[in-house]
């Protein structure tokens, strides 16, 4: 994608990973995001021609989320819970894949996806996939223990939220587009486009409250960070 997108006023273009999370509670499994939908790894020009010319994918088969789970040794029917930190594209496309699983998103970023459609970024297909929903507002602990709690990080879109999750080996905080590179945050670099400027420098600011307390923050496309980060089925935490 152009870096632009990710850092305003940049030129050149940015490969960007585009990652899932699956944390595994005593209570059940939550699959957090769920990547690009599978029609990415095998007709790119019919889903960029529904998102942006100036976006190219390079995804394999063996990429998406139902392969990857595969690798890892993971059953994918066992998800207990979805959550979509928004509904674009690059979070919510493979939702189908856990099809029976009802999809926990704030009332908010539903409501705004559903207006706006395919010219911010949002694929009906992807997310109107016939799965119920668990519509949130505000902070929402999945589990009653606050292991694992949707935080509101507004700004990117209007409704969008990350994941705080609190395991034996620190807080890890999943960011989703609230942030997508290191450089976000440390410099409040913003993205050329965003919903809600200041909602995003308050998230951002947020982001940088909880790290100060320790937590570490996973940014969501931030290709140099994501080089060091061990994926599944090595653990994070």
């Amino acid at each position: 994608m152009p870096t632009k997108s990710f850092l305003a006023g940049e030129e050149g273009t940015l490969t960007v990973p585009v990652p899932a999370y699956l944390i595994v509670h005593e209570k059940g499994s939550v699959l957090f995001d769920t990547g690009m939908n599978p029609a990415a790894a095998h007709d790119h020009g019919r889903y960029t021609d529904q998102i942006h010319k100036s976006n190219q994918l390079h995804v394999t088969p063996d990429e998406l989320l139902d392969a990857r789970f595969m690798q890892a040794g993971f059953d994918l029917s066992r998800v207990t819970h979805l959550v979509n930190s928004h509904l674009h594209y690059d979070h919510a496309g493979g939702n189908s894949l856990a099809p029976d699983v009802p999809v926990i998103v704030q009332s908010r970023e539903l409501d705004h996806a559903r207006r706006a459609g395919l010219p911010f970024g949002y694929v009906a297909e992807d997310f109107e996939t016939g799965q119920s929903f668990t519509t949130v507002d505000g902070e929402h602990d999945l589990f009653g223990d606050g292991s694992v709690v949707c935080i509101p990080t507004f700004g990117h879109t209007p409704g969008h939220q990350s994941l705080k999750v609190k395991t034996g080996n620190g807080t890890f905080v999943l960011a989703g587009d609230a942030c997508y590179l290191r450089r976000t945050l440390d410099k409040l670099h913003l993205p050329r486009f965003r919903a809600d400027e200041d909602a995003m420098i308050a998230s951002l600011m947020a982001l940088r409250e909880l790290q100060t307390r320790g937590a570490r923050i996973m940014y969501g496309h931030d290709p140099e960070f994501w080089q060091d980060i061990p994926q599944a089925p090595a653990r994070l935490g």
